[in-house]
């Protein structure tokens, strides 16, 4: 039985990986798609929206089973519990990419962005996947240290969102009204999925700790 019930275990933060390597991906190729206005791409990011729903449901199940059979306690406890939210702000990930991908495909042959924030989201792509890729360390490890610094690339989407503010008010915009909508819900959904990165953390290091961080901590 204790075999079955590390083995349960084992499996459930395997599969929090996997989601994770998925919201990763989702986001890569959701800002290619964004940046080239690559139809193809945009559509193949959008078919990972109904992966990761089951997925999600999926661990959710294999989850309550578990507390239900195995009634763990202590650290397994918070393990399981921790899980549950970390896999909402996995499934919130990828469904924010596919937003990204769903716009991209809406304005096609269009691209989205004028050549003035190009730049700005090329930053911020790289930005979310690379806090995608500490997630997914963070998971694998539970490095409460490496969770921690998650806080620092977060810092770092909230200025380029920022920047996007400033760029789109200015006087002397030339693209109207339509286009600067467009920048603001897809500058939105980066900044999003950022948050959800930074949850993630602070759900790993109450895992690892016991403590529940604040946003001043």
């Amino acid at each position: 039985m204790r075999d079955v019930y590390t083995e349960t275990l084992d499996t459930l933060a395997s599969n929090l990986s996997d989601m994770s390597r998925m919201a990763e991906k989702a986001m890569v190729d959701a800002t290619r798609a964004l940046l080239t206005a690559d139809i193809v791409l945009a559509e193949q990011t959008i078919e990972y929206r109904e992966e990761m729903d089951i997925l999600a449901v999926e661990w959710e199940h294999g989850a309550f089973g578990f507390l239900a059979l195995q009634a763990p306690v202590a650290h397994d406890l918070r393990r399981v519990v921790s899980g549950i939210n970390i896999v909402a702000d996995l499934q919130r990930m990828g469904g924010l990419a596919v937003h990204i991908a769903e716009l991209a495909r809406r304005r096609h042959p269009a691209h989205v962005l004028p050549p003035e924030v190009e730049g700005v989201f090329e930053q911020m792509g790289r930005v979310a996947v690379a806090q995608a890729e500490t997630t997914q360390r963070v998971l694998e490890t539970r490095d409460a240290e490496l969770a921690a610094d998650l806080r620092i690339q977060d810092q770092e989407m909230d200025a380029l969102h920022r920047s996007l503010f400033m760029l789109t008010s200015a006087p002397d915009w030339p693209h109207g009204v339509p286009a600067a909508v467009d920048i603001t819900l897809l500058g939105r959904f980066y900044e999003r999925y950022s948050d959800h990165t930074v949850e993630v953390a602070k759900r790993v290091i109450f895992l690892v700790t016991g403590d529940r961080p604040t946003d001043e901590s």
